[in-house]
Formats: C-alpha cells, sequence, structure tokens
C-alpha cells in the first residue's frame, strides 16, 4: 500500500508527464489570440518586425508544467525534479521516434478517399494533413528539448537559491523568480535552435517572437500566483503539517547544483 509521500509524488509526476507531453504535440499549432476574441491582430513593432499575439497552443498549459515542477521542488527537492526532468526527456523522446514511423507508413486507399473533401467540399489530402501535424521538423524537437532540459535545471538551481534565503516562507518569490528566469532563457534557447540554426530567421526576429513568448509566461507566472498557495494548502492538509514540514526540510538540504 502507498503511503502519502509516495502517493502525492506519484500524482504530481503524472501532472506534469502529461501536461509536458501535451505541450510537446499540440505545439505545431500556432493560434492567434486576437482573432480568439475576435478582434484584428494589431501589428505592432518589435525590432522593427511586426508582430501579433500568436502563439504555440503549448504554452496555453506549459504554466501547469511550472506549478508542478515547483511544487515537487518544494516537497521532493532537486532530486524529485531531475527524476521527473529526464524521465519526460525521455519520454517525449520516445514519442518522436514513434511518430517518426507511423508516419512513414503508407495510408489505406479507402481512408484517403472516406477523407478526401473537406467541410465545404474542397480537395482534402488526410495523409499529407496527418504527417505534417504530428512530424514536427528535427530543429524543433532538438530545440524543446535543449529548452526544456536547461530551463529545468535552472529552475531548480534558482528555486533552491531563493528557498535558502526566505527559508519556508515566501513561496510566490521563489516559485515566480524561479519560473521567470528559467524562461527568460528557455523562450530564446528553443527559437534559437529551431528557427535560427535549422531555420531561415534572422536574429531580430528569434529576439522578437522570443520576447513576446516570454512576456506572455511572465503574466501568467504571476497571475498563477495564487494558485500555486491554493495547491500547497490542500497538499499541507493532505501530508498533515508535520509529515509537510519535515518533506520541505529535507528538499532544502540538497545544496548540489543538478
Amino acid at each position: 500500500m502507498f503511503n502519502k509521500k509516495t502517493n502525492l509524488f506519484v500524482i504530481l509526476c503524472g501532472v506534469f508527464l502529461t501536461n509536458a507531453i501535451i505541450a510537446e504535440l499540440i505545439g505545431v499549432k500556432i493560434f492567434s489570440l486576437e482573432r480568439t476574441f475576435g478582434q484584428e491582430p494589431l501589428q505592432f513593432p518589435i525590432f522593427s518586425i511586426p508582430l501579433s499575439l500568436n502563439f504555440s497552443a503549448g504554452v496555453v498549459i506549459w504554466p501547469i508544467v511550472f506549478i508542478t515542477s515547483d511544487i515537487i521542488n518544494e516537497y521532493f527537492g532537486k532530486k524529485g525534479v531531475r527524476f521527473v526532468s529526464l524521465l519526460t526527456v525521455a519520454l517525449i523522446g520516445y514519442i518522436f521516434i514513434v511518430i517518426w514511423v507511423v508516419t512513414s507508413l503508407s495510408s489505406a486507399d479507402f481512408w484517403i478517399k472516406a477523407n478526401e473533401k473537406g467541410p465545404n467540399g474542397s480537395l482534402f489530402d488526410i495523409h499529407y494533413a496527418f504527417n505534417t501535424i504530428y512530424l514536427q521538423g528535427m530543429g524543433i524537437i532538438i530545440g524543446s528539448l535543449v529548452a526544456f532540459l536547461i530551463g529545468q535545471l535552472l529552475d531548480v538551481f534558482v528555486f533552491q537559491k531563493l528557498r535558502s534565503i526566505t527559508g519556508t516562507k515566501r513561496l510566490w518569490l521563489r516559485a515566480t523568480g524561479s519560473t521567470l528566469f528559467s524562461q527568460l532563457i528557455d523562450s530564446f534557447i528553443v527559437l534559437f535552435i529551431a528557427f535560427y540554426l535549422f531555420g531561415n530567421w534572422s536574429l531580430s526576429q528569434v529576439f522578437s517572437v522570443g520576447i513576446l513568448n516570454y512576456a506572455y509566461k511572465f503574466l501568467a507566472a504571476i497571475l498563477l500566483t495564487p494558485i500555486l498557495y491554493i495547491i500547497h494548502y490542500l497538499i499541507d492538509q493532505y501530508l498533515g503539517q508535520d509529515l509537510a514540514k519535515k518533506m520541505m526540510a529535507e528538499a532544502s538540504e540538497d545544496t548540489s547544483f543538478w
């Protein structure tokens, strides 16, 4: 029979893994925030490049990953975050290998025929659509995995440094501070690798889009702070104050970088 500590770790790992993997899979879609709310794109300039509020669909749930990572860090320390981060990278790598294999399979003729027309009667190639959606470029895969690992490493490091200063108080400072710092780096690494090293973007485009993505993550981190406190309170109630304090004390003892 699992104890409360084990149950909590399994649940948090499940939430972390599920949202991180889904974010990778849906990240191929770029959506317009303005048009979602019935508005025309803003077209405001950053580094002389006109930009609108266009984001990868993955950013919708990445804040859940941030929160879960900080909660794991709070109760299980660097070892807990390291375990779930490396497991996530391994599983995402496995998923993309599976996707590469299945997209190389030949589609059945009847499946293509049954789906050859779109809603308005236009011709539709479902084989091409399936492969385009699921088979992301290698640059994006490499960029996202590298950015994820570096982002997690920095998040853990900054979180622990802030906890050494604040102790068990000021959860908002160590959680929000670590997220803001790690995502500042993450936002630019993934774009630099995917679209500058492997693509045809200029550095000004990388910085322009990176600033926009980071601004969203910055705002999300601030707005989600109350939710972090609610989750923290519920976990304390589930564990009991004595066990919760003991776990947080043990989590703060590891002073290594990673």
